[in-house]
């Protein structure tokens, strides 16, 4: 039973081929598996469990922020999408449609959520009647399926995926707007003392920007093959909406007025993003706030002394089991040098090894999933050493992901310099920007480069823009994007 097939192995490094390194690594490791619907995954515990980590961390920030949580029906009558179709120019979801129940073809055609503004922005216009009633501040947590694309990418470009919906409305513009420094935020610090990932948050163009929106803002993310990733969003809606079904109010004054809205989201493509950043050749490597399995032991033994060395083993588990989530693996059949492979593999945190050696000694070994190194610890410390050393492990991942954020953003002076350093190095790349469409979308069609975003606290400088040379408005930021 100890060896391992050779297909249980990453056979490509990540360097070499990013995008076949990442199809292994999330399945070999048991992260999640593929399902028998093309798109739609399934989530093994370790990703699931980080995910709800995830949920967990952004949904008590929401809260003490005054948002609540609601669910909304995961179907959707078709009047609604095409009321909202009506309004909103460029919205037009590839849904998925239920059309008939047992043999009974159904009246009405109903949409298998793509998202929930429809739905949710019907009962609104029923609910919110006077200022009193707002601001209104709702966010639920659920499952979309949109399909929309012809090769899905696990987590990446997901057909079903998980994430939250915020759907927030207010008496006032100013109000509105300012929700969206809280909201991003709140995403952001999610982001870093989670996940441990960094990003460049800015304001998208006019082109990019959600339909509907009046704004949109995001978080955007370097990945290993030099390619940006959008992560969470901001949008800044306005009275769209509002009018589009009908959400008004009676004011101060007594005046019918239009109210404000907002919409905000994050989803399980971060999940996506953390393998990417920070996984290596031997397989995942998770940070320790939402890795499902923190610590797992390995007793090392023999025949004659598996009895003494595993009981051992089990006390030191129960000093830690209550404060970490452990994991004892006391298989039989298996060696250790197998055991510490498959550990690896699936990004397991710390590794704590113990024989009889260290038994003899009141000793265990502490391996490190990130930097590979090994520490001898006293058993009676073991609780207060694993928590310094999963916070360093957490704090070295943040500061190498940071790093390289850094050493993939670059800054082109002249049309062709962005050319170059796009086809280069990739990543991306701060160049003045006039504002034009017309300079946008040449870039996409020269280069196959986007803006990603207009990264916010710029300096006001005397620049021209690099596609056509006239006066550049901001410095905005291009990659090639997923």
């Amino acid at each position: 039973m100890d060896k391992k097939d050779e297909n249980e192995y990453i056979t490509v490094k990540k360097s070499e081929n990013f995008s076949e390194w990442y199809s292994q690594v999330i399945i070999k490791s048991g992260f999640v598996d593929h399902s028998e619907v093309s798109g739609c995954l399934v989530f093994r515990p370790s990703a699931y469990g980080a995910w709800q980590i995830v949920v967990g961390a952004i949904d008590k920030l929401f809260r003490e922020d005054g948002i609540e949580n609601v669910y909304f029906p995961l179907l959707i009558p078709e009047k609604f999408l095409r009321k909202e179709q009506e309004h909103l120019e460029g919205f037009s979801p590839e849904v998925a449609w239920v059309t008939q129940t047992g043999d009974t073809e159904l009246e009405e055609r109903l949409a298998i959520r793509p998202t929930s503004e429809t739905i949710m922005y019907a009962s609104y216009s029923k609910w919110i009647r006077s200022w009193r009633d707002l601001p209104m501040r709702y966010n639920q947590w659920n499952n979309v399926l949109r399909w929309e694309f012809k090769h899905p990418t696990p987590f990446i470009r997901s057909r079903e995926f998980l994430w939250n919906e915020g759907h927030t409305v207010f008496a006032t513009e100013k109000e509105a707007y300012a929700e969206g420094e809280v909201i991003l935020g709140i995403y952001n610090k999610v982001l870093l003392e989670y996940l441990a990932l960094p990003g460049i948050p800015g304001k998208k163009t006019d082109k990019e920007k959600f339909a509907g929106a009046l704004e949109s803002h995001s978080i955007e993310h370097i990945m290993p093959d030099g390619w940006a990733i959008q992560g969470p969003d901001w949008h800044f809606d306005g009275q769209n909406f509002a009018k589009a079904f009908d959400i008004k109010f009676l004011d101060k004054e007594g005046k019918t007025q239009y109210a404000w809205q907002n919409t905000f989201a994050i989803s399980t493509r971060e999940l996506g993003v953390m393998v990417s950043v920070h996984g290596d050749d031997k397989g995942l490597v998770l940070p320790p706030r939402v890795a499902y399995i923190q610590v797992v032991i390995v007793p090392i033994y023999k025949k004659d002394n598996q009895g003494k060395v595993n009981e051992y083993a089990e006390s030191v588990f129960k000093r830690i089991r209550k404060e970490f989530r452990a994991r004892m693996d006391h298989r039989d059949g298996y060696s250790p040098g197998f055991k510490f492979n498959e550990w690896e593999m699936k990004g397991v945190p710390i590794r704590i090894e113990i024989g009889e050696r260290d038994m003899a000694k009141d000793m265990a070994v502490l391996a490190l999933r990130d930097t590979g190194e090994k520490k001898e610890v006293k058993v009676e410390d073991i609780a207060k050493t694993l928590a310094a050393e999963l916070d360093a492990m957490h704090a070295r991942m943040l500061a190498k992901a940071e790093k390289f954020l850094k050493d993939n953003t670059h800054h082109a002076g002249s049309y062709e310099e962005l050319k170059r350093i796009l086809k280069e190095k990739g990543g991306i790349v701060g160049a003045p920007w006039c504002g034009s469409r017309k300079c946008e979308d040449k870039v996409k069609d020269e280069i196959g480069a986007k803006i990603t975003n207009i990264p916010y606290h710029q300096k006001k400088e005397d620049k021209k823009c690099v596609v056509c040379g006239e006066k550049a408005d901001s410095l905005a930021n291009f990659a090639r994007s997923y």
